[in-house]
């Protein structure tokens, strides 16, 4: 049997030139809906193209026009719900804006010079970048090749824009709360990495114990990790209960949930022993085995605005950087008690 007579062809715009007897031009004309074509045609053709299932080569769309309609999408591990959370609404938005998402990198640490290369090789309109340090060398890439990045939930280093919630006014207003409700003692489950995400929560946190007078006593690297708050947590049951903390402050939900897990489980009673707070709004945290305090980030917004940016600057690669910082919405729950 001869496998190029059996395997079907894809139909083409010459396909459906040939099915109308029009030109190709004609076509090409009459998908874009371009009036100089008769109605009758207009119709014809799109008959024909519903019924041989018809659909537009991207790759010509891209030399044609110079825009492909696709955008990259770096994002941290699928073992933080947050990124989840991330890449739900990055596919809901791009659906509804008519344009396609290519997932570049997932997962921790830098984004290499290969990554950039990749940006280029798919001749993308842009990229969002959500928690990944960004070289030097890969920026410089993307700005020689005008390919404009977007930053969420991360602070662009050099070349691109960026949207972020408010971390610092998020990190202070967990401290006022937790200062509110009568707390001396604190502790913070922060990270090592060079997240510019979780430092300026800290830095939120300290600055504003440090304006009432008071500082953080206690300090765990929770890694950016489930496991690294639980170990925490760990660290914590195992202190005689007059030395520990009474208020812990962990930078991100992940950790919290982390953390309030070990606690539980050493049967340290929370909040009446250790009030607990987090950050990032995740539905998971929500639910009531968890029912943790925490700023919700608005991910929705960031996300939309994150494609604005992006839209504008496929346009125009001259438009300057934006820096955008959204502020967070503080969620009350049991783990940080009630009342003071």
């Amino acid at each position: 049997m001869d496998t190029a007579e059996s395997t079907p062809r894809r139909t083409t715009v010459v396909t459906l030139s040939e099915l109308a007897g029009v030109a190709p031009s004609t076509v090409t004309r009459a998908l874009r809906g371009d009036t100089r074509i008769s109605e009758a045609t207009r119709r014809k053709i799109l008959t024909l193209a519903r019924e041989h299932g018809y659909t537009p080569n991207a790759q010509a769309r891209t030399l044609s026009s110079g825009r492909s309609g696709l955008y990259g999408l770096v994002i941290g591990p699928a073992s933080n719900p947050f990124y989840v959370a991330l890449l739900h609404e990055a596919t809901t938005q791009a659906r509804a804006r008519g344009v396609r998402l290519l997932i570049i990198h997932a997962g921790a640490g830098p984004i290499e010079d290969s990554t950039a290369d990749a940006l280029l090789q798919y001749q993308v309109d842009g990229c969002i970048i959500a928690s990944a340090n960004l070289s030097s060398r890969a920026a410089e890439i993307c700005a020689r090749n005008n390919v404009p990045l977007v930053m969420v939930n991360r602070v662009a280093l050099s070349h691109g824009c960026f949207v972020t919630c408010d971390n610092r006014g998020g990190g202070a207003d967990v401290a006022h709360l937790l200062l509110d409700r009568g707390h001396a003692r604190f502790g913070i489950v922060h990270t090592s990495s060079t997240s510019s995400t979780a430092q300026e929560r800290e830095e939120g946190f300290t600055a504003e114990l440090a304006r009432a007078g008071r500082g953080v006593t206690h300090r765990f690297d929770g890694q950016s990790t489930y496991e690294g708050g639980f170990a925490a947590g760990q660290a914590l049951a195992q202190m005689p209960p007059g030395d520990r903390p009474s208020a812990v402050f962990a930078v991100s939900d992940i950790m919290a949930m982390g953390l309030l897990d070990a606690l539980r489980l050493a049967q340290v009673a929370v909040p009446e022993e250790i009030a607990v707070a987090g950050f990032d709004g995740l539905a998971e945290a929500g639910r009531a085995i968890y029912d943790l305090t925490t700023v919700e980030q608005p991910l929705d917004v960031m996300v939309r605005r994150a494609f604005e940016m992006l839209a504008a600057r496929s346009g125009n690669h001259r438009l300057p950087d934006e820096l955008i910082a959204l502020r967070g919405r503080l969620i009350l729950r049991g783990s940080s008690g009630h009342g003071g």
